[in-house]
């Protein structure tokens, strides 16, 4: 395939993407899921999945980062799929404040040396929320731990 017609596409590719991230509240994906099947289907996970080691740009039990654990969580419990980066994560739905969350909500964190990463989980209810943890796999951390109260980045609402 020609370099132009290559550039062509990924320029494209990358347009829908963008335009796909952007969601406004009426856009909210749709689930017919009540916050406790959300928490349930949460527990659940969390079970499956306790404790797999986190791998960057992993997406299964041998390894999984954590977008990628929210990705499979949205898709195996919810039937909802999300993108697939923290980056693109961090664009759907709309932006809530943290008293606001509820079961489903996704929380972001500005973690590593000077805030240059980021990182995803997905909220559980009474200050907690699941996700795959860079040093202790997938877990369940509560959102006052000083780390995660320091990193606190912003939530998002994706599901009805």
């Amino acid at each position: 395939m020609p370099r132009s017609i290559q550039i062509t596409t990924l320029f494209i590719t990358l347009l829908f993407l963008q335009a796909c991230a952007n969601r406004s509240p009426d856009s909210l994906l749709d689930t017919s899921l009540s916050p406790q099947q959300v928490v349930h289907s949460l527990k659940q996970q969390h079970k499956n999945w306790k404790g797999v080691k986190y791998r960057m740009g992993g997406m299964g039990k041998k390894g999984i980062d954590c977008s990628g654990f929210v990705y499979r969580t949205f898709k195996d419990k919810m039937r909802v799929r999300l993108p697939r980066t923290t980056v693109l994560q961090s664009k759907v739905g709309y932006e809530i404040n943290q008293n606001e969350l509820r079961p489903g909500d996704l929380v972001f964190f500005k973690t590593g040396l000077i805030f240059k990463d980021n990182h995803v989980g997905v909220y559980m209810g009474k200050n907690r929320f699941l996700h795959a943890s860079t040093s202790r796999g997938v877990m369940i951390s509560k959102l006052s731990n000083p780390y995660w109260k320091d990193a606190y980045w912003h939530s998002r609402r994706v599901i009805r």
